[in-house]
């Protein structure tokens, strides 16, 4: 930028904004075929769901393709019931919105002023401390302890002016998940007048019961919001759907100030569709599991270290430069995420794919270390 453009910035930019390090998504497929000549690259960097969309999503996006000229339902009718009916939730505490990171966005909008404080734990998902940043929050950050949330640390640090807390579970990037009983002693500590937002994008991953139950603090009248996503186990990434759960009041704000019409026409087709493809569920669980155990014993095999998940992905010490093996990995065809980004300098994570795109992931990464 010219001088003259430095200086209108930092005179007209709310100085939160000139603070934030802008979200990097994990490289596209189509990206790096055309940069490096590679016709046969696969992505493992994203947490995408590798089986795609249910076909009974392929099949409602074909039909609702007729009313594109129409705008969509801007109060997503139709998703919001069935979401109400799904998790037995009344259907103004619904939310919908484009991803649940539009949600996690609107919820801070609404609730933070100026000199607020917010509290999440680190290394999390980045969006928490950019919306933070950018309503001109006072950030409290928790260090993680073994890779999990802190809970007890965290409930240690709300004060008269923490306003919100968020909470990934099971946490992105390292795949740990806090449980019922720790939940439940956080949710004790926590005053009234303290929203408690729990980032919920992987809970369907989890396939041996031992989840937490958080919606019981709403159905009591807990100042909590839910947030769950169709962009992972559903496969609809690409659409950018979330939905989650609040308190009226709350879900009241946030129609106050969201876009008209921020979920569009063939989201809300796709995901009410989704919802009903069960064996999809079943499939995309049951190959996350194959890969997590031969992912697993692979890096068993070759003696590295990793943090045991319970998303699709998996936290993976090489015990060297993460970035230095990303761009090694780049130019055999496999994209994956450096942590170094977030603290982990010999960390890569990896997203959990098929057989024949965890196998070629192993192959290149046997390839480096040799």
């Amino acid at each position: 930028m010219s001088k003259m453009e430095v200086d209108f910035s930092k005179k007209l930019i709310r100085p939160g904004v000139l603070k934030i390090r802008p979200y990097k998504p994990g490289k596209p497929i189509d990206e790096v075929q055309r940069d490096l000549g590679i016709s046969d690259a696969v992505k493992l960097a994203s947490n995408e769901n590798p089986l795609g969309p249910s076909p009974k999503a392929i099949a409602a996006l074909q039909k609702a393709i007729d009313r594109l000229h129409l705008y969509p339902d801007g109060g997503c009718y139709q998703l919001k019931n069935k979401l109400s009916e799904r998790y037995s939730l009344p259907r103004e505490t619904v939310m919908t919105g484009s991803g649940s990171c539009e949600l996690i966005e609107l919820i801070g909008r609404v609730l933070i002023s100026d000199g607020d404080e917010v509290i999440f734990a680190e290394p999390s998902f980045i969006m928490y401390r950019i919306v933070a940043t950018s309503c001109d929050a006072n950030i409290i950050s928790v260090p993680l302890r073994n890779y999990t949330f802190d809970l007890p640390a965290i409930a240690d640090r709300i004060g008269p002016k923490t306003k919100l807390i968020y909470i990934a579970n099971p946490n992105n990037p390292t795949g740990t998940m806090v449980y019922q009983d720790e939940i439940d002693e956080f949710m004790a500590r926590v005053p009234d007048d303290v929203v408690v937002v729990m980032d919920e994008a992987y809970l369907e991953y989890n396939v041996d019961g031992t989840f937490p139950d958080t919606m019981k603090f709403l159905r009591a009248g807990r100042n909590i919001s839910i947030l769950r996503t169709f962009s992972k186990i559903y496969g609809l990434a690409g659409l950018r759907v979330g939905f989650g759960f609040a308190p009226v009041w709350l879900v009241d704000a946030i129609d106050r100030i969201r876009r008209p019409f921020n979920v569009n026409t063939l989201s809300q087709a796709a995901a009410i569709a989704a919802l009903d493809d069960d064996e999809h569920i079943r499939k995309s669980q049951e190959v996350n599991e194959i890969g997590k155990k031969f992912l697993y014993g692979a890096f068993d095999n070759m003696g590295l270290e990793y943090v045991p998940t319970f998303g699709n992905f998996i936290l993976l010490d090489v015990g060297k430069n993460s970035v230095n093996l990303y761009d090694e990995l780049l130019r055999m065809g496999v994209i994956v995420r450096p942590m170094a980004p977030w603290g982990f300098d010999s960390m890569v994570r990896i997203t959990i794919g098929t057989q024949a795109q965890n196998e070629k992931f192993i192959a290149a990464l046997r390839k480096f270390l040799a």
